[in-house]
């Protein structure tokens, strides 16, 4: 309850190494404050609700195995066409027997491949790539990149208060909207970003006046009308 109403930013970062997982992410998930609370991860870090071994075991069972098993490997695939031609009782029970220890050599195989593929999903690469980190941010780099967007932050939802006091009608991302449209900076490169803020502040509560003034004379065009009927 206290993330959702809080009026500032809040940064949840992973360091190298580290892992968020099951109920603690669902704890601190951005989406419980989507315009306040973003996550960042370092390369190395991991996140996500079950580890790899769990996903394994919901999303690729045995049975599933097998059936890629028999799917990809050349020596079961040559073993199931012989069992298909084969006629002989005996001789169908020992291709069974090769299939089968053939099956029991490759399970450690495609369990291991399989638990690397489930990784993959909870590197941070892939976070990024589904929207649930903002960015890629290295450990080396984390107290110059958290330094200026904090200050970036601090400025930029400034104006975004000042230009929803303006314009009622606005909310968080329209406002946003407005600022982006103007920056001329990359909107990706916080110091980038701080330094147009800094540099273009009069330019920038000059269109937030015109907001105003905008905002007003649409709200005495309203009541006129009202007042006709």
């Amino acid at each position: 309850d206290a993330l959702k109403d809080y009026d500032h930013p809040i940064y949840i970062y992973f360091p190298p190494f580290g892992e968020l997982r099951g109920g603690s992410w669902v704890v601190v998930d951005p989406t419980i404050n989507e315009e306040k609370m973003t996550m960042f991860s370092d390369p190395e870090a991991r996140g996500g609700i079950l580890e790899p071994a769990g996903i394994v075991e919901i999303k690729f069972r045995l049975a599933d195995q097998l059936k890629a098993m028999h799917r990809i490997d050349p020596q079961l695939q040559m073993l199931d066409a012989e069992l298909e031609a084969c006629d002989d009782t005996d001789d169908s029970a020992a291709i069974k027997d090769q299939i089968a220890a053939r099956e029991e050599l490759l399970k450690p195989v495609y369990l291991q491949a399989a638990t690397e593929f489930a990784d993959l999903h909870d590197k941070t690469g892939r976070m990024k790539a589904k929207g649930v980190i903002k960015d890629a941010v290295p450990w080396s780099d984390s107290r110059t990149y958290f330094f200026y967007l904090a200050k970036r932050r601090i400025a930029q939802d400034n104006y975004v208060k000042q230009l929803q006091a303006a314009d009622s009608s606005l909310d968080n991302n329209a406002a946003l909207d407005i600022l982006k449209g103007m920056c001329s900076a990359d909107w990706e490169d916080n110091a980038a970003v701080l330094d147009y803020y800094t540099a273009n502040d009069a330019d920038i509560s000059a269109k937030i006046g015109e907001l105003k003034i905008a905002a007003i004379k649409a709200k005495i065009a309203e009541l006129e009308k009202e007042l006709a009927e």
